[in-house]
């Protein structure tokens, strides 16, 4: 995947540790709500559980914990640190590693040990941590800044799974949602850099991506609009573009504003 070319987009820390702890609270509370009914429901994640992708909710955040729990790096890291756009690309080749790691996780603690354990772990770690700290996570160096605006996308896309697996309504941490959204949109002008296409999505970002004639002034050529959730499901792969389109969730105008070929960003 090629670099970004673009500036990088800046997150507020503060913000970002807020969202972060603030979503993985509220997903906490209605994990220890759920029966043993519940739990045993199956998910759109292949073959797990709904237990199964509460572990991973809890990873989300206990994998904070295991990097700072790591030494630092004592120079520069081996190779080049990860930027954010570039992430969600990194992720896929992890997977299987990380379903494995799931499923005994699920096995070794009921959700709410799993979420008792990560909660009370990064109240204690988080706070003596700067942001510029770099991280060796499974992807490679990353600052713990950048980490956890990752955490972000974690949270939200899981709690999504979450919600329409056990019929739930969990709410998404609005500081949270918008940086996942970013994240998401600007990986997009990573994966297919230009200017002939506006892909807007209100009200967190607009980013403009796909080769072509660049456009300088009124309204572009080529436009695509769609609410944050319904862009969160299509860059993750939990609606296909058609589905989107049908369903009147996405509104795109212009020869090359059809996206089909271009998602998911991430599986």
């Amino acid at each position: 995947m090629p670099p970004a070319k673009k500036r990088l987009r800046s997150y507020d820390s503060a913000k970002i540790r807020t969202a972060v702890l603030t979503q993985f609270g509220t997903v906490r509370e209605a994990v220890a709500r759920l029966t043993p009914e519940q739990l045993a429901l199956p998910t759109a994640l292949g073959d797990w559980t709904v237990r199964e992708l509460a572990a991973h909710l809890s990873m989300a955040v206990e994998s904070v914990n295991r990097y700072l729990e790591e030494p630092e790096y004592p120079g520069p890291p081996p190779g080049p640190v990860v930027v954010l756009p570039e992430w969600p690309f990194t992720t896929a080749a992890h997977a299987p590693a990380i379903s494995e790691d799931i499923r005994a996780l699920a096995a070794s603690a009921t959700p709410d040990e799993l979420f008792e354990r990560a909660g009370t772990r990064i109240a204690a770690l988080l706070p003596g941590a700067t942001g510029d700290r770099l991280l060796a996570t499974r992807i490679g160096a990353i600052r713990l800044g950048d980490y956890l605006v990752t955490r972000t996308v974690e949270l939200i896309v899981h709690t999504d799974d979450l919600n329409r697996a056990a019929g739930l309504s969990i709410p998404y941490e609005r500081q949270a949602l918008a940086a996942c959204t970013r994240l998401l949109a600007d990986a997009l002008a990573v994966k297919a850099p230009g200017a002939s296409t506006e892909v807007r999505i209100p009200p967190y970002a607009v980013v403009q991506c796909v080769e072509g004639p660049r456009h300088t002034r009124g309204t572009p050529p080529n436009v695509v609009e769609t609410d944050p959730l319904t862009w969160v499901r299509l860059a993750t792969g939990r609606t296909t573009w058609r589905e989107a389109l049908d369903a009147a969730q996405v509104s795109a105008s212009g020869e090359r504003a059809d996206l089909a070929g271009l998602l998911p960003l991430m599986g």
